[in-house]
């Protein structure tokens, strides 16, 4: 068991998985970069990208979790509680389209650090503006800065870790995103503990704010820059590509069904987020620190699903998982709109979490079945999935205003329908139909995400033939 966790984290001398393991994929690793590194140095890298990841997971999930605060402190209506939520979505956006200029201009170590710092920031000037000055518009303008900072980070430690994985000669992108869930989990927890401690808001933001500033300015000095000077280093350059030729993959029918899987479970991942919390106060009627615990469970859920989901994708492939997951979704979803008990409630939460713990890096993965055209369409899929992410919290505030928050979430449910009905879209091309194992299974992703849903890094490090 330790040689396949050695194995993954990218340690040399550790023993691949067994040739006689039933996969029904290849790996085709690209040649290692950093060759003048020191094993030492590379395994430092790798461990400061934990960090970072784990960072954001925090930030962003100690921030979700006390959303029902927010609503009260600022007293905002579920319709306004979407708006503000707007903003963080406008910034995410913003910070996406600009990242890949800034870390191509400065280097993704540097875009990291700055990038955490402005975060941590700016969520501290978000509690600020909700507690001390109780101003709506401050409050809006820091989440933007907020979204913005996390969508530069996420790109950039994406990045970051696909140099890693060039460095060392094997794929650990997917344990850098566990670390981010790992952070949600932890970001959530000490949510619901401040919210049952009664900790004012800009105390525990200002807090982990503070903490986050000292761990990045360590950990940002063991990060290698992810353009390795080596002559040696030259298999990494991409084929040279049009802005014309990137665009025609918008027309493929193949690209927007995928896009619609990632735009269902996105929804179905990101409404929980945003809405979970809130939903438990105002549709059931708890306190809000079950709120913030049941949304902790939530992101646990994730975690754990995506944990065991590799297993389950090699064993019966990415159609028949999908659908099941599709299927899980919707029944916790049910139980949390439709069913007015705590428990229950609690019970489609977990089935809920399970069930959108795939959708997202499956779908990721089958957009990048095909080496040559992964990039373009990766970034058409991640596009069309971000759209649940910016129009996702105000089309529910607005729902759940005119009709009561839980039956608000029934638009998730649709999508998350619509995901599981398309599912097919993500079987491999000239894998056969109905072969659940043969039909593509998804262990390790061609072009690896976030577990918030968040975009792969510029270049994939590992091609993966599902058939």
């Amino acid at each position: 068991m330790s040689n396949r966790f050695d194995y993954a984290l990218g340690r040399r001398g550790s023993l691949p998985p067994p040739h006689n393991q039933d996969t029904t994929m290849t790996h085709t690793t690209l040649p290692r970069t950093h060759l003048s590194s020191t094993p030492g140095s590379l395994r430092a890298w790798r461990n400061a990208l934990f960090a970072v990841f784990a960072l954001c997971g925090i930030s962003m999930a100690s921030w979700a979790a006390r959303i029902p605060a927010v609503s009260q402190t600022l007293q905002l209506s579920t319709a306004q509680v979407g708006v503000l939520l707007f903003a963080a979505a406008i910034g995410s956006i913003a910070g996406l389209i600009a990242s890949g200029h800034l870390v191509a201009t400065f280097g993704a170590r540097a875009i990291m650090r700055w990038a955490l710092t402005l975060g941590a920031v700016a969520v501290t000037g978000t509690a600020f503006g909700v507690t001390v000055l109780s101003s709506f518009a401050f409050s809006f303008g820091s989440l933007i800065l907020f979204g913005a900072a996390m969508g530069t980070c996420d790109v950039a430690m994406n990045v970051s870790g696909a140099a890693n994985e060039r460095a060392l000669g094997r794929s650990i992108m997917p344990v850098f995103h566990a670390f981010f869930s790992f952070g949600t989990i932890i970001g959530a927890g000490l949510g619901a503990l401040a919210e049952a401690l009664r900790v004012p808001l800009v105390i525990h933001i200002g807090v982990l704010a503070v903490l986050s500033l000292v761990v990045t300015q360590i950990v940002v000095r063991f990060l290698l820059p992810e353009v390795d000077d080596d002559p040696a280093d030259d298999h990494a350059a991409a084929e040279p590509s049009t802005w014309r030729s990137r665009l025609s993959i918008w027309r493929d029918p193949r690209t927007l069904l995928i896009g619609l899987i990632v735009l269902g479970m996105a929804f179905a991942e990101g409404s929980a987020n945003d809405w979970l919390s809130y939903a438990m106060v105002h549709g059931h009627g708890t306190d809000r620190p079950t709120g913030a615990a049941v949304f902790a469970l939530f992101v646990t859920a994730m975690t754990v699903g995506r944990l065991a989901g590799v297993r389950l994708l090699d064993r019966f492939g990415r159609v028949p998982v999908l659908r099941a997951t599709a299927v899980l979704a919707a029944v916790g979803l049910l139980l949390v709109i439709v069913v007015p008990n705590v428990w229950v409630s609690v019970i489609g939460t977990v089935l809920w979490g399970l069930g959108a713990s795939l959708g997202f890096p499956v779908g990721m993965s089958a957009a990048a079945d095909d080496p040559r055209t992964a990039a373009a369409r990766v970034s058409a899929v991640a596009t069309i999935g971000y759209l649940a992410f910016l129009v996702g919290p105000p089309a529910i505030g607005f729902l759940g205003n005119q009709f009561g928050i839980l039956n608000g979430l029934l638009l998730v449910l649709v999508l998350t329908g619509v995901a599981g009905a398309v599912s097919s879209a993500a079987r491999a091309p000239g894998a056969p139909v109905g072969n659940g194992a043969a039909g593509a299974g998804a262990g390790a992703p061609g072009v690896a995400i976030t577990s918030a849903g968040h975009p792969p890094a510029a270049e994939p490090v590992v091609v993966s033939k599902d058939d």
